[in-house]
């Protein structure tokens, strides 16, 4: 049976567009369809710009017929997540405090979609400024598992995640601090990529946690995935963390004759679901029929890696939140002093888990325990990186599963943060390094999707995406 227009992949879609058999404005109707029909149940939208996509799936289609350049995601429709400002458009953060405010300039990843030509399709749902690995820490509602509506999408890119799952969009973009593309990715059975930190401009992300967060795509595909990771990647002057690094360019393999793939011996101990254990070691099978040469190695620190993503995330959090008083921007709580007013206005407008996490980390930051966690966990961070950095001097990629079970029942864990926060225990430690990291759908257990996590050199997404589409053509 042939697909419809709107579950087509991005490569899919530009063949019909360039053969004349489909129009932008077909594919962008075909995904406001998808779109009117299931986002009441799913919540992974929070806003639709129809008029605004149609008339940029119109513009494309001009293009087209005048035989003007085209952009590698010319007429492609795409939600963005609610933390990546758009020029006009609402941005939230999954927050009450910024209920009502408007972006006032474009991220630089949405001038360089625009660039390229994508059709921006809504505005997609999201933990409360990125905190939370379920999607159920939205101010707005918890997105629901597109297969099962009692189970969670992941997070904190659920929104993104869902919106492609459910063909509502042809691929979107994230944002990743500990794991918030690749485990929802892994969740609801896509591709979800973490490229290199510095590799895609931050400037425009509102921030959780400025030297963690990096942007990066949910897709249909690994090709797919490159596409876009070609199009938004890049220096930029606005954000001095990026990297002016040779540019990211695919390179696919067919076979993977003289791959080394590394098997982290410390990340296959307990707590670890046995569908998704039994999952990920057939895709190692499968790599070595592909012939990669697969060894168990050494990485030490996965453990002290979530405690040092604890303690700097929430210490980067509470200086990075600190601008949302109610004074510049969203919702303001008038008190009777400028303190109540600041006080009414974060009480009101952050929710618990927020709160939780700026009190975390101006507790650590405060004086007689800054040396003690902060100034401990960079030392630690250091080591970290340093152990990424030896296991894959032997080695070309490190391989894992992306979260220690599939999609869970919707509030089974919303009242235990640990449990929540031991979700990220496959995914935290290569923000802490730096490193790029990409979710590969590697088959079902009980129905629900997993997911094989891969990890590369810094900047080498080459590498990393060629492993991940000969395993993903290979299963095909």
């Amino acid at each position: 049976m042939s697909k419809r227009l709107n579950e087509l992949t991005i490569s899919e879609a530009r063949s019909l567009l360039d053969a004349g058999q489909a129009s932008s404005v077909d594919l962008t109707n075909a995904c406001l369809e998808e779109i009117r029909g299931k986002n009441g149940l799913l919540n992974a939208l929070l806003e639709t710009f129809e008029e605004s996509a149609l008339e940029e799936a119109k513009r494309s289609d001009e293009r087209r017929a005048a035989g003007a350049r085209l952009g590698v995601l010319d007429g492609i429709p795409m939600a963005m997540k609610d933390n990546i400002q758009i020029q006009g458009k609402h941005v939230s953060a999954g927050s009450k405090i910024l209920e009502g405010y408007v972006g006032v300039a474009d991220a630089t990843v949405t001038k360089k979609l625009k660039a390229n030509g994508a059709v921006l399709i809504g505005r997609a749902n999201m933990d409360e400024f990125a905190m939370g690995s379920s999607n159920e820490r939205s101010a707005y509602g918890p997105v629901k598992h597109p297969h099962d509506l009692e189970r969670v999408s992941g997070g904190s890119s659920g929104g993104s995640t869902v919106a492609v799952a459910a063909h509502m969009s042809l691929a979107s973009l994230g944002s990743d601090t500990g794991g918030s593309i690749r485990q929802p990715a892994a969740f609801c059975g896509i591709v979800g990529l973490k490229p290199t930190y510095g590799r895609v401009s931050r400037s425009g992300l509102l921030a959780m946690a400025s030297s963690l967060d990096q942007i990066g795509p949910l897709t249909k595909n690994v090709e797919d995935a490159a596409t876009v990771l070609e199009a938004i990647q890049g220096a930029d002057p606005m954000d001095q963390t990026t990297s002016s690094a040779k540019p990211f360019i695919p390179s696919w393999k067919e076979k993977l004759t003289g791959v080394r793939i590394g098997l982290p011996r410390e990340a296959w101990g307990e707590g670890m679901d046995q569908g998704v254990r039994d999952r990920v070691t057939e895709a190692v099978k499968v790599l070595e029929s592909l012939g990669a040469t697969v060894t168990e190695v050494d990485l030490p620190y996965v453990d002290e890696a979530l405690a040092v993503y604890y303690v700097l995330m929430p210490c980067e959090v509470s200086a990075n939140l600190s601008r949302f008083d109610g004074m510049r921007y969203g919702q303001r709580k008038e008190g009777l002093s400028l303190l109540e007013t600041y006080l009414q206005s974060r009480a009101e407008g952050l929710g618990p888990e927020v709160r939780r996490r700026i009190l975390l980390g101006t507790y650590a930051l405060s004086r007689g325990y800054y040396e003690a966690y902060y100034v401990k966990a960079k030392k630690v961070q250091t080591l970290i990186r340093r152990a990424y950095e030896a296991a894959l001097t032997n080695v070309d990629v490190l391989l894992t599963p992306t979260a220690p079970t599939t999609a869970f029942k919707l509030g089974e864990k919303t009242k235990d943060p640990l449990a929540m926060y031991l979700e990220d225990i496959f995914t935290v430690g290569v923000n802490v390094a730096g490193l790029p990291a990409i979710s590969v759908p590697c088959g079902n257990s009980d129905g629900l999707p997993v997911g094989m996590h891969l990890t590369g050199r810094a900047f080498d997404e080459a590498t990393l995406l060629a492993v991940a589409r000969a395993y993903e053509m290979a299963r095909e």
